[in-house]
């Protein structure tokens, strides 16, 4: 696969791609996100942003709070619409779109009191595809059922989902969003909440969902999990800063710019930085 580092202060010209993978091979893009320029409230949150995610892809997208990562993803679900730009899934945009789209929210806004055991949210997943006032069909239920052996959920599927652990209620939501067998599958702040060993689990389970195939852009604030999980990042702070695997980030103005930081940030130590010299 081909990866890319990018700043957007330098004009398309000037911008070198860092090539790798197999020579003339055209690696197929779950999301492209083209020039995407976005407003809130007359403010502009995006601003030329371009992005792509390769099919069988682990993305992280990351930046400060206020960089326009949620309104990113907004975007691309379709809740927001954009001043100008273009988002394709698999080649395709608008309503065609609909279903080809996981959505994994974060653990806090969904109701886990509500009485309903694991397969039944995950067939909610599937809702719009069965339609308003109708029954799931047998296909839906199988569905379900795959979506949970994806994430090792099958023995729990009668299971209340109050009863769930955090790491078990994570992957719920997981295989909610797989239940559709989306194009790609978008992760807001999955390991917000967890303790260590949820978290490895979770970033295991990330990496085999890429590895069967699927597509995935994850927002993070966890830098130290992004960068040892993601095969690639995108740092983003209203437009795209710099894209590329963890090991093709090494310099720290990037992320100084990124984040706003201060020469000799603990953040750069986060990310294994700490001993790199910055330039003046």
């Amino acid at each position: 696969m081909s990866t890319q580092i990018t700043s957007l202060k330098k004009s398309p010209k000037e911008r070198v791609p860092m090539r790798g993978g197999t020579p003339g091979r055209k690696t197929p893009q779950a999301l492209e996100v083209r020039d995407l320029y976005v407003k809130l409230g007359g403010r502009p949150v995006l601003q030329g942003v371009d992005l792509a995610v390769a099919q069988g892809e682990l993305m992280g997208l990351v930046g400060p709070n206020g960089a326009g990562k949620t309104t990113l993803m907004r975007s691309i679900l379709g809740l927001l619409k954009p001043e100008s730009g273009e988002i394709l899934v698999a080649g395709m945009s608008g309503k065609a779109t609909r279903h080809m789209i996981g959505y994994v929210p974060q653990r806090h806004e969904f109701a886990w009191n509500f009485p309903v055991d694991v397969q039944g949210v995950v067939l909610t997943g599937r809702a719009a595809m069965i339609g308003l006032g109708r029954r799931a069909r047998v296909e839906d239920y199988a569905a379900t059922m795959r979506a949970l052996a994806r994430v090792n959920m099958s023995d729990l599927a009668t299971r209340p989902v109050a009863e769930l652990s955090g790491g078990q209620r994570q992957r719920v939501l997981i295989a909610r969003a797989l239940a559709t067998e989306p194009a790609i599958l978008l992760l807001d702040e999955p390991f917000t909440g967890l303790d260590v060993p949820n978290q490895e689990d979770l970033a295991e389970l990330f990496l085999r969902l890429a590895n069967q195939g699927s597509s995935l852009l994850m927002s993070t604030h966890d830098l130290a999990q992004a960068t040892a999980t993601c095969q690639r990042l995108s740092l983003i702070n209203r437009r795209v800063i710099a894209v590329g695997a963890p090991q093709e980030l090494r310099h720290p103005e990037p992320w100084i710019e990124t984040f706003r930081l201060r020469r000799g940030s603990p953040l750069l130590k986060t990310v294994g930085l700490g001993d790199v010299e910055v330039e003046a």
